[in-house]
């Protein structure tokens, strides 16, 4: 944000060789002025999602206010858009400087061939550049991470490093952020899938996709689901979505946490789900009495909500909880 940014920016000196910012907005014209402080040589635009909708208005203002990091970027620069995103594409003749693309569509230029998924819902793929290729096996989490790779791939490319480079070390990388995809196989065989630093409704999709591939057939998903924050009007259809979602993906418990949360439970009745697969309850203290009296082993627990939620707290007591047994 605007006090963030430019502390980080404060912290380079004459030794740093790479700054990586990320520029956060909720109105138009925060990443103006961002960009305004930091020039990018390189503008990465990830996608056009729903976070902050409330703030926005809409999708299309969200669209707007992220082509500011394309408008914004230094003389010279790169634009590195999304050609998957039908929005970020289009910002493409926005960029004064070059547009590289990435994605898995026809005509992106970093592209993703033969694209699998393991059992613990990790991605491979062969990474293809230009007549190139090398194969790339991901340690994260949940296929959503294979535009993210694209990405990377293709900023490390700009910055001179070689196809089977980028490859190896995008194989070699692992999640560092806390709350974020973070995974944890607990001694008493239930895996804690941690997701719960912050919630839109397209992270919240690919969290309970990641769910539902690490689960598999073999062994019981169970979703702990808080409020997304800032959704404004369209709240309510949201988290409705997500419920529904819950019950295609054939998650065999959902708990939704908190009042703001509850139409996800609408969402999934409304959708066909009976008995007890899907219960709403006041605050974490009583979603974790709930877990402590239904979890196995083999059991998968995703954790998301928004972080003003504070569910994050249960996520930390559920690793815990299996450090200590």
């Amino acid at each position: 944000n605007e006090i963030g940014l430019p502390l980080t920016v404060l912290q380079v000196t004459e030794t740093t060789r790479f700054l990586v910012l990320e520029m956060g907005a909720d109105h138009e014209g925060n990443i103006t002025y961002l960009t305004g402080i930091a020039p990018p040589d390189v503008a990465v635009v990830l996608a056009v999602g729903t976070a902050h909708l409330g703030e926005f208005g809409g999708v299309e203002a969200i669209a707007r206010a992220k082509s500011e990091l394309v408008t914004g970027a230094a003389e010279g620069g790169v634009a590195v858009l999304n050609a998957d995103d039908h929005r970020v594409a289009a910002m493409a003749p926005l960029a004064a400087g070059d547009v590289v693309t990435f994605g898995t569509v026809s005509g992106a230029q970093v592209a993703a061939d033969d694209v699998r998924i393991d059992r613990a819902g990790r991605v491979s793929f062969e990474l293809r550049v230009a007549g190139a290729s090398a194969p790339v096996s991901l340690q994260l989490v949940g296929e959503h991470h294979l535009s993210n790779a694209l990405a990377c791939a293709a900023v490390g490319l700009q910055l001179g490093l070689d196809v089977a480079t980028v490859a190896e070390r995008l194989s070699a990388a692992t999640a560092l952020s806390p709350h974020r995809m973070h995974v944890v196989d607990r001694p008493d065989g239930v895996t804690v899938i941690d997701d719960s630093y912050n919630a839109n409704p397209d992270s919240m999709r690919a969290a309970l996709k990641a769910l539902a591939v690490v689960a598999g057939r073999e062994r019981r998903s169970v979703a702990v689901l808080g409020e997304m924050l800032e959704l404004g009007e369209e709240s309510r259809e949201r988290h409705d979505e997500v419920g529904r979602l819950a019950v295609r993906l054939n998650i065999n418990l959902t708990i939704v946490v908190g009042p703001g949360a509850w139409p996800i439970f609408d969402g999934a009745q409304m959708e066909g789900s009976w008995g007890d697969e899907v219960v709403q309850v006041d605050d974490l203290e009583a979603a974790e009495k709930l877990l402590a009296g239904y979890l196995e082993e083999g059991d998968v627990v995703l954790v998301k909500a928004s972080n003003g939620t504070g569910l994050w707290r249960l996520a930390d007591r559920l690793v815990g909880a299996g450090t200590a047994a």
